[in-house]
């Protein structure tokens, strides 16, 4: 077993010092250091897109989509969750940590990706060890939510078919709790045209709208599994990102209020790196006074004749598979068919409390 790397000379524009792992793989000419901002978006980006294609998962950021993204993450702070480890000057593989509230309990979520050629090396398992000291370090310290009065757990997503991620996980103590998928359905195929519910209506959306649009959302995804505590910089990034058109919007209204909404996304960027045109069905809500009525399913006809409009071969969303409100037997009905599975590890933590005085 080798030593933990040591804090050298300062790497990086911002001078970011290497950190330690708690135990280092026996990789020659491996260094790990904080992420750097100005120069790390492009090559953690262009290591999803590597380590996707390999492992047969569609989801390929551009720099600038990953910069939104976690610059818009509450309870992330990239000078200290984030770090990527790098051989010969090229980034081999990094993790991630966020914290957020979800149904009453704090929720560490850890993510890491690591090059084919560079794994069942025990990289993965070191970057694995670092985000949690990261975590049980800040907790000691009293960040990171420690001083709420709720449970705390780890949570990390991936493919279980991975070769080693079940082992990994087994050895690291995590269980899988819930199973997330991805479902796709041909534009080309017939697309059902039902009216909308009596009395309301589909309006453009208009920025003076956006924060009622997004606080419905947020309130229909209260009953679904462990929703999350939605703060000012998730509105942010909700009408901010690089690829925002609510014109693909589906908004549903009666009267002044909003009943539903299907938050459709096309990335430009994904689809000529799959040589497929799809579109997304990104955030589908209907709030509870308007359900059991028919609105989920005209909105989602709505997008998919919208998305077929606009050029798009094909459509994507991504549902629990055992989603409380039967959404899956929804999507199944209006053709979506079951493409590609993620697992859900969990882990509960272990506080550390003050001594009493």
């Amino acid at each position: 077993m080798t030593q933990p790397l040591q804090a050298e000379e300062p790497l990086g524009p911002a001078g970011r010092s290497l950190v330690n792992l708690p135990v280092t793989p026996a990789i020659a000419g491996l260094r790990v250091r904080h992420f750097e901002p100005t120069s790390d978006y492009a090559a953690v980006a262009d290591l999803w897109t590597a380590v996707n294609v390999h492992d047969a998962f569609d989801y390929f950021p551009t720099a600038q989509e990953l910069e939104h993204e976690w610059t818009h993450r509450s309870g992330m702070d990239l000078a200290e969750d984030v770090v990527v480890a790098k051989v010969d000057g090229a980034v081999v593989g990094y993790a991630g940590h966020q914290w957020r509230i979800r149904a009453q309990r704090v929720f560490h979520q850890l993510d890491a990706a690591v090059l084919p050629d560079f794994r069942h090396q025990g990289l993965g398992a070191a970057l694995l060890g670092w985000a949690e000291a990261r975590v049980a370090r800040g907790l000691a310290e009293g960040k990171l939510g420690a001083d709420l009065d709720m449970g705390h757990v780890f949570s990390a997503w991936t493919d279980p078919k991975i070769p080693g991620v079940g082992a990994l996980a087994d050895r690291a103590g995590y269980h899988i709790e819930s199973y997330g998928m991805m479902m796709t359905r041909s534009l080309a195929d017939p697309i059902p045209a039902p009216p909308l519910p009596e009395g309301l209506e589909v309006r453009p959306v208009r920025p003076e709208d956006h924060r009622q649009i997004w606080e419905s959302d947020v309130e229909a995804f209260q009953d679904h599994r462990d929703p999350a505590v939605q703060t000012e910089q998730d509105f942010e990034g909700t009408f901010s990102g690089p690829g925002l058109d609510t014109t693909l919007w589906q908004v549903a209204w009666d009267g002044d209020e909003v009943a539903g909404s299907v938050m459709n996304t096309i990335y430009p960027a994904e689809n000529e790196r799959t040589g497929i045109q799809r579109g997304w069905l990104d955030n589908i809500s209907v709030r509870r006074p308007w359900r059991k009525r028919g609105l989920a399913t005209a909105l989602i006809a709505r997008s998919l004749l919208t998305l077929r409009d606009r050029g798009m071969a094909e459509a994507a969303l991504g549902a629990d598979t055992e989603n409380l409100s039967g959404a899956v037997h929804l999507y199944e009905s209006l053709g979506f068919r079951r493409v590609h599975v993620h697992a859900g590890y969990r882990k509960a933590i272990e506080v550390p409390r003050p001594p009493e005085r």
